[in-house]
């Protein structure tokens, strides 16, 4: 439908266009439909296209006709209100709404032209923008290979490219894509890269079965200030275990920033031993920054009240089965199963090795942080900290 259409409309005129249209859709032959409307059969070609070329009209009772179509253009003619329109055709007046804003209004809506769009809207199926740029799959094949998520790399697309509408993709497509085989126009084997290294979605929970601790305090007492992350050094903290829960390493993300920080535990993990790795990694940080920790109800931190001692940081402790109290803490677990997978040995990792995963969650950007980084972030709120 390009310059050509509009030439041959031109010279067949409005009357004669949508009568070719309408033969054409009750599948009149092309020869027939050019002795009817009394037009050469190479107009009808240099309208319509090859029979071939046409998508099929597979459109069911709820989508508008070429007919609707004809009723909302003599309605608009006659300067006839959309209320009046959908009520005289049984429809939604939204439905008008919309099919007059998409096809150019009253000034210039034409029912022959709607309709040729709405059947190539239709049509199937359609290639993908990642089957027809392999520049644009470049680019996101090497951002999950960097751990990136689909919605990250998404906003990545939106902002780098901001002018070229090829460039982009939503997260959904990018998800489609490595998912569904019908659709994938990405490896399959770039699943392993993604958080949760599926397949498919699937929704998960976890229950928590241990026992009371002695002298903790319930997260309904810590400060209203780390509730609503306004200030900075309110952390929360958990273990990310390994094959069998014999092998363990120390998770810690600060509420506001989300900055992540990991410490081995290779050495075991009973409550004397979390509790010293605990205070040494919470020690190094500024003054301002150490507010307040939250952690589960798990026998891992019963040395709470020392590490307390040690580090002025007084802890608050969750509701039995309500993991969600720590989130950040939850979700920045998930994001770590992506370098230590469940099952695995997690003793063989360094801290160098831990620093060096840290160090790639805090330079990836956030959503919930307007797109920054965490590593950002945290620096912003640390040179802050160093002038007050």
């Amino acid at each position: 439908m390009g310059s050509s259409v509009s030439v041959a409309v031109l010279r067949l005129g409005v009357d004669q266009h949508d009568e070719l249209v309408r033969l054409a859709r009750a599948g009149v032959a092309y020869r027939e439909v050019a002795a009817r409307v009394g037009c050469a059969l190479s107009s009808v070609y240099e309208i319509l296209g090859a029979p071939g070329d046409r998508p099929v009209d597979r459109r069911s009772g709820f989508r508008l006709s070429l007919a609707d179509r004809e009723e909302i253009r003599l309605g608009v003619e006659q300067r006839e209100s959309l209320r009046s329109i959908a009520r005289r055709l049984g429809r939604n007046v939204g439905s008008i709404s919309r099919e007059l804003a998409r096809n150019g209004g009253r000034v210039a809506y034409r029912a022959w032209r709607a309709d040729e769009r709405a059947l190539w809207r239709m049509r199937r199926p359609r290639a993908s923008k990642l089957s027809l740029n392999a520049r644009l799959g470049e680019v996101i094949e090497a951002k999950l290979k960097e751990r990136w998520s689909p919605q990250q790399i998404a906003h990545h697309l939106k902002v780098s490219y901001p002018h070229d509408a090829s460039m982009q993709l939503s997260h959904e497509t990018i998800y489609q894509s490595l998912f569904v085989q019908a659709r994938g126009s990405l490896r399959k084997e770039l699943t392993a890269y993604l958080r949760t290294r599926r397949t498919a979605r699937k929704r998960q929970g976890r229950e928590e079965r241990r026992g009371k601790l002695i002298g903790m305090v319930n997260i309904r007492e810590r400060p209203a200030e780390a509730a609503d992350r306004a200030v900075p050094g309110h952390w929360e903290g958990d273990l990310v275990l390994g094959q069998r829960q014999r092998s363990q390493i120390g998770t810690l993300v600060e509420r506001k920033t989300r900055l992540v920080l990991l410490f081995e535990l290779r050495s075991g993990c009973t409550a004397e031993q979390v509790a010293a790795a605990l205070a040494q990694r919470i020690q190094g940080l500024p003054a301002a920054l150490k507010r307040t920790l939250t952690w589960d109800q798990g026998k891992e931190l019963a040395g709470h009240l020392d590490f307390t001692v040690q580090t002025g940081v007084p802890v608050f402790f969750c509701d039995p089965h309500s993991p969600w109290q720590r989130g950040s803490n939850e979700n920045t677990n998930g994001l770590l199963r992506q370098y230590f997978p469940k099952g695995t040995d997690l003793s063989v990792h360094t801290q160098a090795d831990l620093d060096a995963v840290a160090d790639q969650l805090n330079t990836r950007p956030r959503k919930t942080l307007g797109w920054k980084t965490p590593a950002e972030m945290y620096a912003q709120e640390v040179a802050v900290a160093m002038t007050t």
